[in-house]
């Protein structure tokens, strides 16, 4: 049978402490421990099943986890306070000093900035190249290389990465590889097409409300242990832990993700299919124009699309700050950072998300100072929404 992120969430099943359909939430920060034993052997990492302080871990976060887990195909997952609390712990976790990562260049404007200005305090050398093509990231990998790092749809450019493809290399050169997926859910499936552990902002598109900030690392157990481990774990030990009050709630949230992953897509598809035809410089995995779309095709789970996300060029940054400005006065949607909301929110990244890039690399990449990226909304009529979007693009002389 074909995996299915979505019925695997849909399989699990949960009975709260008195016989409630959702879990009880935990909300205690320690925990007892009938025998001084136990405790002891908690510490020491043998003892399963039992809850140490919830910095370490709560019944709550397990049970997200969990589902993570299941939605990626991993053995386990850990749940963290933010999407950047779940992947700099595991960078940090894979790397020790003198070790190198490679990495996309296009990736969130948060991670690059670790990546390129922080891991370098502690000896990690980062190299950034253009992931899309695998003799440029072979090329870059050297003895010290521990990591390959990408997300399989870029931030903010939306470019694909071949993941089965930088599965081989980083089998070939003993890596393992990182694929951030926040952009992506239930529409790639990373770890079944080769990706060692798979990472997401929780913030974006799972917990879909714009509510809550969270993150996950989802891998093997033996990864998701040292991460725990008290004695070493970058996780246990830089602290960043979720809280069971927003676990629960972004578990509640998960249950309707696949409806609403179609429904981002479906949106997401109509615009950039009216946008393209208008003329507009248009970028979305789902057009057949975009470079990596038969990839993409290849690796997806077609019934969940191309994802929500989609950028188009309007040529500088006053006319992009004044279409998004009209289109906020309008209704059409928020002038907000942030992705995976009910509502279609838009931003320019260059000057925002991905600011930590210097200008000339942000120009080397192809990020210019018009680019809008727009996560599209849940719009029941999306034809009204384009008709809209449309008028506010003639009134500011985009179109």
């Amino acid at each position: 049978m074909k995996f299915n992120p979505a019925d695997k969430i849909q399989d699990l099943q949960y009975f709260g402490e008195f016989g409630g359909v959702n879990p009880s939430i935990s909300d205690s920060s320690t925990y007892t421990f009938i025998s001084a034993k136990t405790m002891f052997d908690t510490f020491e990492g043998n003892a399963d099943g039992c809850y140490l302080y919830s910095r370490h871990s709560t019944p709550s976060n397990l049970y997200l986890g969990e589902a993570l887990a299941a939605m990626e195909g991993t053995e386990t997952a850990n749940v963290s306070a933010s999407g950047m609390g779940a992947i700099t712990p595991v960078l940090m976790q894979l790397c020790g000093a003198g070790d190198h990562i490679v990495s996309s260049r296009t990736i969130y404007g948060g991670t690059y900035a670790f990546l390129k200005n922080f891991t370098p305090r502690f000896n990690v050398e980062t190299t950034f190249v253009d992931i899309t093509k695998l003799d440029v990231v072979e090329a870059a990998i050297t003895k010290n290389t521990k990591v390959l790092y990408c997300e399989a749809v870029s931030n903010p450019l939306l470019e694909v990465a071949d993941i089965a493809g930088l599965s081989a290399l980083a089998k070939k050169h003993n890596l393992q590889l990182v694929v951030d997926n926040t952009f992506s859910p239930l529409s790639i499936s990373p770890a079944k097409l080769g990706a060692d552990i798979v990472c997401h902002s929780l913030t974006k598109f799972i917990n879909g409300s714009s509510d809550t900030v969270g993150g996950v690392v989802c891998g093997s157990q033996e990864l998701i242990n040292d991460l725990r481990n008290v004695n070493d774990g970058a996780s246990m030990l830089l602290g960043s832990t979720m809280d069971s009050l927003r676990a629960a709630s972004i578990l509640k949230n998960m249950r309707t993700l696949h409806i609403r992953m179609k429904q981002h897509s479906f949106n997401a598809a109509f615009l950039a299919e009216k946008f393209e035809k208008d003329g507009l410089k248009t970028v979305y995995p789902g057009l057949e124009s975009h470079p990596s779309h038969h990839l993409f095709k290849k690796m997806m789970n077609p019934e969940y699309g191309f994802g929500g996300m989609l950028t188009i060029d309007v040529g500088s940054l006053d006319k992009a700050n004044e279409l998004m400005e009209l289109m906020q006065h309008k209704n059409l949607g928020y002038l907000a950072v942030s992705l995976g909301f009910y509502k279609t929110l838009f931003s320019a990244p260059g000057s925002s998300t991905s600011s930590e890039i210097p200008e000339d690399e942000q120009k080397e990449m192809g990020l210019s100072d018009g680019l809008i990226r727009f996560s599209i909304g849940l719009d029941n009529d999306i034809e009204r929404t384009y008709h809209m979007m449309k008028s506010c693009m003639q009134e500011v002389g985009v179109l």
